[in-house]
């Protein structure tokens, strides 16, 4: 068995504890067939060597406010140094037309707001691993809910509903290659996007809009998966339709700037969600995705800390649209440090609680687990 140290003092993991109870990130999921751990901020820097993942890495779990800055494209903490993100070493790989599923962390049930996808296609002589998209149009929308006709939002009764998951498809008329996908959350009004590039990088994002009555007041979250579309799709999307990040969203873009907690907002105009139309055309889902159930065959990126999944099955419900929600994701998780190896979920671990996960004492090393 391979066995990871991680090192780090305990004051080092207590100055992150001020942001842990915070809002989310993408915890892990299923991309086609294929089961993976996300990018854990609280814990994979302090592995030696760092655990390989196919989520570009986030700083954290806070929002980013600020739409003129790089960090909304994959996420970063400018203000704190750390510029954008960088690509990371792993990318999945799936067909066009195949199921995601992504699962955040828990998300506050106070963070209303829409959930949109976005891809961009990697560059032909680029590679993913290596590739940053600037501030290039090069994003297209796949994926997009907002207000439901019940007057409930996707944040809430699309993906808390669901387990805390989202799930969309990648489009059947991809032309094969390396795309990313970006996704991700926001809250009031938080909105979540996901975009993916060929190589498909996917980014997705989560939007939040509790506080976007005015501008800065919305909070993105966004995530970049990486993966290689596979098949006979034909397309490879351009024109007008294909945005920047930074540039998509600026102070006066219709439904960043949203008053949730005007009755007017609601009753006399239809929530408008930020960003270009669905590229493939379509309309975003008026009611709440239903269940089916899936199973992964396989795994990538989930050695380290928190997952390794040997099974990971998604129950969800079959939707006339391409978003569908997932309800339960259930994995066999085990966690690994220099000298032990742990059951994650394991209520007997000893350690001290604190939020979503738990602190391992193991010698002078110690194992931070998020659940």
């Amino acid at each position: 068995m391979k066995h990871t140290t991680f090192l780090g003092s305990l004051a080092t993991l207590a100055a992150s504890f001020t942001t842990v109870a915070a809002h989310g990130y993408v915890n892990n999921g299923i991309i086609g067939d294929t089961a993976f751990t996300g990018y854990q901020p609280y814990s994979d820097p302090y592995y030696v060597p760092p655990p390989e993942r196919i989520i570009r890495a986030v700083p954290g779990n806070g929002p980013i406010t600020d739409m003129t800055l790089i960090d909304v494209q994959c996420n970063g903490y400018t203000a704190g140094g750390v510029i954008g993100s960088e690509p990371a070493p792993l990318y999945v790989t799936a067909a066009a037309g195949a199921p995601v599923f992504l699962q955040w962390t828990e998300w506050p049930d106070s963070h209303f707001g829409p959930v949109i996808t976005y891809m961009a296609k990697v560059p032909s002589g680029k590679d993913i691993t290596t590739w940053l998209p600037g501030t290039d149009a090069v994003w297209f929308k796949v994926d997009e809910a907002g207000l439901y006709a019940d007057g409930t939002w996707a944040t809430i009764s699309g993906l808390i509903a669901a387990n805390s998951t989202w799930t969309f498809t990648i489009p059947a008329q991809l032309a094969p290659g390396q795309y990313i996908i970006r996704h991700g959350k926001s809250r009031s009004l938080h909105v979540m996007h996901s975009r993916i590039l060929t190589f498909f990088e996917h980014f997705s994002e989560l939007i939040a809009l509790h506080s976007s009555y005015t501008y800065p007041g919305a909070q993105v979250y966004p995530s970049c998966i990486q993966v290689q579309v596979t098949g006979s799709g034909t397309v490879t999307p351009s024109g007008a339709n294909l945005v920047a990040f930074p540039g998509a969203y600026t102070s006066t873009t219709p439904g960043l700037v949203y008053d949730i907690w005007n009755p007017n907002s609601l009753s006399t105009v239809p929530y408008p969600i930020p960003g270009p139309p669905l590229y493939f055309g379509g309309s975003a889902p008026t009611t709440e995705p239903k269940s089916t159930t899936i199973t992964a065959k396989s795994t990538i990126g989930t050695s380290g800390p928190t997952t390794s999944s040997t099974s990971v099955k998604v129950t969800t419900t079959s939707t006339t649209s391409s978003q569908v929600a997932v309800t339960t994701i259930s994995s066999k998780t085990t966690t690994t440090s220099s000298k032990t190896t742990t059951t994650a979920a394991s209520s007997t671990s000893v350690g001290a609680a604190y939020a979503h996960g738990f602190i391992r004492l193991d010698g002078p090393n110690y194992v931070c687990n998020w659940l």
